[in-house]
């Protein structure tokens, strides 16, 4: 592209082209409408405002969730114990009924109760029946099913606990151990 330029004491038109060095043009030959018309400056002004306004919004989620309180729960019946054999798991919804949450009935008896939810990016770890841990399927984490600490992939951090007891022959969730 050229521009048409004053014409000079010889009343003759001189065109400048607006790229100077036509290797460049020959080698990136792409032009889009108006281009010309955004200087260096000007992007470096846009792309400043879009980092700062990327910044200010990460400052406040960091800001909301660290101002929002966790609910621990009330202790609330889970299942009845003898629904839950040994060797297999129970889903409920704990601490509120958007929580999701395993009770898990080990071979030897033991009880145990975790947040469904990942540490890593919140997707829902499950139990295999025989399984040594619990796995969340989206980027292979694993965790130890006596513990919940995080055993291989990109978890590091434990699966909240759930504390539980058995009452009269129910199972009890009584809050986060948090």
């Amino acid at each position: 592209m050229t521009e048409p330029t004053p014409t000079d004491q010889s009343s003759r038109k001189v065109e400048i082209p607006l790229v100077p060095d036509e290797h460049w043009r020959r080698d990136f030959p792409y032009t889009a409408v108006g281009e010309e018309l955004v200087t260096r400056r000007d992007f470096n002004r846009y792309l400043a405002a879009a980092s700062g306004a990327f910044a200010a919004c990460t400052l406040g989620v960091a800001a909301y969730s660290a101002a929002r309180e966790v609910t621990p729960g009330e202790p609330a019946p889970i299942v009845e114990l003898s629904k839950v054999a040994r060797g297999t798991s129970h889903l409920f919804r704990y601490p509120t009924s958007h929580d999701p949450a395993i009770l898990v009935h080990l071979p030897d008896g033991e009880l145990r109760a975790y947040s469904q939810k990942c540490t890593h990016l919140g997707c829902v770890v499950f139990w295999e029946e025989g399984g040594e841990d619990l796995y969340c399927p989206c980027h292979e984490g694993h965790f130890d099913l006596h513990s919940g600490v995080p055993l291989a992939g990109p978890p590091d951090r434990p699966l909240t606990r759930i504390n539980i007891e058995v009452r009269e022959g129910t199972v009890w969730a009584l809050r986060l151990d948090v």
